[in-house]
């Protein structure tokens, strides 16, 4: 990060600071100018990170274009590895609904249950009233 400024550049700087905004309030400012340069080090990290997600995307359509085009036989490697990349995705996106979908299956069928019965007991009770 300093790679142009040297120890004699960081002291001159230091004692300046100190001269200018004092003993006391010369932490307060090295605390908040380090809180800035983090916080503007995580923003262009992230910034760095969803460009690389978004090259690798662009990448993969353009390896599933390919594909395409050939008919989906006789692939590169490359464009295999791309194509069960992308089956993965697609497999782990779906594999949540189908956790929930079976689960709501079965509270389904299990709140279905007791309300047969129930309603069974409720005709056995006003059959044995009526006769």
């Amino acid at each position: 990060m300093f790679d142009g400024i040297g120890f004699m550049e960081l002291l001159l700087i230091g004692v300046l600071g100190l001269v200018v905004l004092g003993p006391e309030r010369l932490p307060v400012a090295v605390r908040s100018i380090s809180g800035w340069i983090r916080a503007m080090k995580r923003m262009a990290n992230s910034v760095k990170d969803e460009l690389e997600q978004e090259l690798k995307i662009e990448q993969l359509h353009s390896d599933l274009k390919k594909a395409e085009s050939q008919g989906l036989k006789n692939l590169s490697p490359e464009l295999q590895d791309s194509i069960d990349q992308l089956k993965e995705a697609a497999q782990s996106v779906n594999r949540p609904y189908k956790v929930e979908d079976i689960a709501s299956t079965e509270s389904t069928s299990e709140t279905s249950t007791p309300k047969e019965t129930n309603t069974a007991k409720a005709s056995n009770s006003t059959e044995k009233s009526d006769g």
